[in-house]
């Protein structure tokens, strides 16, 4: 769990980084606003389309090793 919130929190920054709100994350992601909330708390169950469509928004990689 340590992991997810801490991907979590790197969007979180970076989204903040970046001057957007979580409206306009959603928008540009094509999600809800609630779905960018999840993602950003580590809860719920978010979609990886979701989570990946968020990152690319921000111009994050996510790296599986």
């Amino acid at each position: 769990m340590r992991d997810v919130a801490s991907i979590a929190a790197m969007i979180r920054t970076a989204r903040k980084n970046a001057g957007m709100t979580q409206e306009d994350l959603a928008k540009l992601a094509g999600t809800s606003v609630r779905t960018v909330r999840a993602i950003e708390k580590a809860s719920g169950n978010p979609s990886l389309q979701a989570v990946v469509a968020v990152t690319n928004v921000l111009g994050l990689q996510i790296v599986v090793r």
